[in-house]
């Protein structure tokens, strides 16, 4: 019987190494996996990469990872949202590395990640330092570069509810990234407010199939 559920976080991380690549979903405070990233840190994981929406805010989630010395280099649209000191001052102490992008660019990769396509061209960013050292063409006129698809050995998802074969659904703004980073993930572990059974959700409202899961536990936290 095909179930994906996991007894704890600690059961959920564990096929987690040092020095692995780790995509978390969340676009500011929403569908943040704090709890999965926790975990994490009590493992005391090291020399991981990090592959979000931004650096962290305040002291906790992927803040307190770079806080504690956890993390070797960040992959983010935005390292610098309100409230990301943590980030700011390992980078300005030369600790942690950086690789910048633009948001729908970021979103692109993980999405041919996880479609299983490969390069793809895009004008934004032409003719400016992200363009620096990619492949560059102009195409009827508008200039292009050349973008690599995105992938992590793990990514961290929060969603709203799950099955047992990993089906998920979001509680709105939580969504945003979820779905595609799912994807975008060699293995995929996701916390949920509440597990439910077989059958329940309805195949309209499933955001993201299980088929991109590989492990679910019940957190209870909800934003």
């Amino acid at each position: 019987m095909l179930n994906k559920i996991k007894a704890s976080l600690e059961d959920a991380i564990a096929p987690i190494q040092d020095g692995a690549s780790i995509i978390v979903s969340g676009f500011g405070e929403a569908g943040v996996p704090y709890e999965l990233m926790n975990a994490i840190i009590d493992k005391d994981l090291k020399e991981l990469v990090i592959i979000a929406n931004n650096a962290g805010t305040f002291d906790r989630g992927i803040a307190a990872m770079i806080r504690q010395g956890r993390v070797r280099k960040v992959i983010c649209s935005h390292p610098r949202p309100p409230n990301s000191e943590a980030f700011a001052e390992a980078y300005k102490a030369g600790k942690i590395e950086l690789e910048c992008m633009p948001q729908g660019t970021l979103a692109e990769r993980l999405r041919a990640a996880g479609a299983g396509l490969g390069p793809f061209f895009t004008p934004t960013g032409y003719g400016t330092l992200i363009a620096e050292g990619k492949e560059q063409r102009v195409i009827d006129g508008k200039g292009y570069i050349l973008e690599q698809p995105l992938s992590g050995d793990f990514a961290l998802i929060k969603a709203d509810k799950g099955d047992r074969w990993g089906n998920l659904t979001y509680r709105f703004a939580q969504r945003q990234f979820g779905p595609v980073m799912s994807m975008a993930g060699k293995y995929t572990i996701v916390q949920v407010r509440e597990i439910v059974e077989l059958g329940e959700l309805d195949p309209q409202y499933i955001m993201t199939p299980g088929i991109f899961v590989n492990a679910v536990v019940q957190t209870g936290a909800s934003k």
